[in-house]
């Protein structure tokens, strides 16, 4: 396990990581890319606690996920079930147990001012904090092919992940309104939304 960790994880990170996994008896999978979600925590029929967690992670939100879904299984145990998926009881689990790990030694300079300032009110999912989202795909592997919503003009068309065809509009507070071009719909964008800018 310790090995495997290595690969997805910070080197500074890596024996913390494998004593709350031992701790909190889970059954890690590292899983192939889900564009929907970066991993998620369930309890098995058979009473095991199995986690899950994308292998395309850079290694700094494999970290933030990898506490993320452990956070949910301390908060289930701790309180029930009947609590909020992301709740009070959940985010001050998950700022419990991310402390140890915003340092130095763990996250780059530039992160962590970005990651210290999510944990005073973590976010369902680091994805829902544009900034948090643009600063950690900075250490992705790959390079970004499309462009962020909050990059567009006003009135751009762009076609998403599943070929779908929007026109982007206005901001309101914190997401972008834009309509399905085939529907005529409105949604909500993030601005971290990765799309590719078609006219």
């Amino acid at each position: 396990m310790n090995a495997t960790l290595q690969t997805y994880l910070p080197e500074r990170a890596v024996a913390s990581c494998f004593e709350l996994i031992k701790t909190h008896g889970v059954h890690l999978k590292i899983v192939n890319h889900r564009v929907t979600r970066h991993g998620d925590y369930r309890r098995l029929p058979n009473g095991l606690h199995q986690i899950t967690v994308n292998a395309s992670l850079n290694k700094y939100r494999f970290l933030i996920t990898l506490v993320h879904e452990i956070a949910h299984l301390v908060a289930f145990e701790t309180y029930g079930r009947r609590i909020k998926p992301h709740g009070l009881e959940w985010k001050r689990i998950f700022q419990h147990l991310m402390v140890p790990f915003i340092r130095p030694e763990v996250f780059p300079s530039q992160l962590l001012p970005i990651i210290a300032n999510h944990f005073k009110n973590p976010k369902a999912s680091s994805s829902t904090d544009a900034r948090l989202s643009i600063a950690l795909k900075a250490f992705d592997a790959k390079e970004r092919n499309g462009s962020y919503v909050y990059e567009l003009p006003t009135g751009s068309i762009f076609r998403l992940y599943n070929g779908k065809l929007f026109k982007k509009g206005n901001k309101k507070v914190k997401r972008y309104e834009c309509v399905e071009l085939s529907t005529g719909r409105l949604y909500l964008f993030q601005p971290n939304a990765e799309v590719e800018l078609i006219q």
